[in-house]
């Protein structure tokens, strides 16, 4: 038969095989999506996720603190690390489809005995150069499966990337606007300190022309010394804090650069979109199904091992062989040594039916934990949303309490002045005006914060 001939027969042995493929097309697992966020059926696909961090975040500290971040945070480096891994494993993944080639030398020398007396002494020597292939043939589609299988860890490095950069983004704001509410609960501890002090003295003069007792002037004194002693705590809280920021910026503990308060502006409503834009921005979720779908293609590989293999083994070698090294490379030297063989198992079916178990296994755990994933994503989302208007709720309440307590702090005064009223309603009143502006400052970061983590939940801040 002709050498034309018998190529053809292979490749076409090898097409109609490749044909008989473990064929088990990935499908992403369905979603109910309906009811994910409680209470919330939203149509309106605008969401804050879409919006590139830098118009998201307008204070320009904060901007560049971000930016410093993105830049230096170990964190991210690590998972850029993991990134060039997992982009290693798929091109070895990828190298199983073709050959492995390699430069072979060899001698090899034989020695028999010629007769009784002389022992040894018949020698033959065998020199040989030439090219080794090995090959398995992806008849079952096994190679292709595993394949797939590094290419979806490969897609989940970078939804890892994305998970430590839409956290850090958060983190680094979160603790931005906590640094700024402890500077304005100093300022106004401060500012409360200067009151109580002329509030002192007013109850020292009052004793002094009979109007008052010493009690009223130790009272004041104590609610004094009881104000200035938060100050050195919410200063160890302010260089804690920049350390803090100072970490997560991938620099030595130092001072931190920013604004105030004041200016950061709460929005009145934010815009979550549906439930299928978060699912398909959340890196987390992204993560979980693309180990779904690297358990997916592993088990359909694991079911391929009980299928025949086809290989070109070691031994196959093309090139020269000679029992001289004189004219070595001539055409009558030429080799050619194609060794194949085709392998059913069957005597190792307990360990391939456990590991075709173990990986059914873990592909219902890995679909399980999707599952779990997307609805603690829902109930994350449900909680800011609720937390976030529950909390701009307090704040027209909580200006009233402010502005009562203002009036309330001078009246009383007054009424002490004139004698109508005790020390105790003065302090009484100035504790309680400490406190609700303290509490104040607390809602708008509260408020900051939700803003903040509602974003990251939404998957906002990737690649962008």
């Amino acid at each position: 038969m002709k050498i034309r001939n018998i190529k053809f027969i292979i490749i076409y042995g090898l097409i109609i095989l490749s044909s008989c493929q473990v064929v088990n097309k990935y499908q992403s697992p369905d979603v109910d999506s309906n009811g994910l966020f409680r209470g919330e059926n939203p149509s309106d696909t605008t969401t804050i996720a879409d919006i590139p961090w830098r118009e998201y975040f307008t204070d320009s500290y904060l901007q560049t603190l971000i930016q410093e971040g993105l830049d230096n945070n170990s964190d991210l480096k690590i998972a850029y690390t993991r990134i060039q891994q997992a982009e290693a494993n798929l091109s070895m993944a990828r190298a199983a489809y073709f050959p492995n080639v390699a430069l072979l030398g060899n001698i090899q020398q034989d020695r028999n005995s010629i007769d009784s007396k002389k022992r040894l002494g018949n020698q033959t020597t065998q020199y040989t150069l030439g090219i080794s292939a090995t090959w398995e043939a992806d008849i079952w589609g096994k190679l292709n499966r595993q394949s797939r299988a590094s290419y979806a860890q490969f897609l989940n490095s970078y939804a890892y990337r994305n998970l430590i950069q839409t956290s850090l983004i958060a983190n680094i704001a979160t603790s931005y606007y906590a640094l700024l509410a402890l500077d304005e609960q100093l300022k106004i501890t401060i500012e409360t300190v200067g009151l109580l002090k002329e509030s002192t003295a007013t109850m020292q003069s009052l004793m002094d022309a009979g109007m008052q007792n010493a009690a009223a002037v130790k009272q004041s004194e104590a609610l004094l010394y009881q104000t200035e002693i938060t100050i050195p705590d919410l200063k160890s809280q302010i260089w804690q804090s920049e350390n803090a920021i100072c970490v997560l910026l991938g620099r030595k503990s130092g001072a931190i650069e920013r604004s105030n308060i004041g200016i950061q502006k709460v929005a009145g409503q934010l815009s979550y979109g549906i439930p299928a834009q978060m699912l398909a921005k959340r890196p987390d979720v992204q993560q979980a199904e693309l180990s779904f779908r690297s358990a997916f293609e592993l088990t359909n590989a694991a079911q391929a091992n009980f299928y025949p293999s086809i290989t070109l083994n070691t031994g196959t070698v093309i090139g020269y062989g000679a029992t001289t090294l004189s004219d070595f490379f001539q055409p009558q030297n030429l080799i050619a040594n194609i060794l194949g063989s085709i392998t059913q198992p069957l005597f190792a079916q307990k360990q391939l039916t456990g590991n075709l178990k173990i990986a059914k296994a873990q592909q219902q755990e890995a679909l399980i934990t999707f599952q779990q994933t997307v609805l603690a994503a829902g109930q994350e989302v449900s909680d800011i949303l609720y937390g976030y208007m529950s909390s701009l709720s307090k704040n027209e309440t909580r200006t009233k309490q402010v502005n009562a307590l203002v009036t309330a702090v001078d009246y009383t005064k007054q009424l002490l002045i004139a004698g109508e009223a005790n020390y105790t309603e003065v302090l009484t009143a100035e504790q309680n005006l400490l406190q609700a502006q303290l509490q104040q400052v607390n809602d708008k970061l509260e408020q900051l914060q939700y803003s903040v983590t509602l974003y990251r939940a939404l998957g906002g801040g990737v690649n962008n």
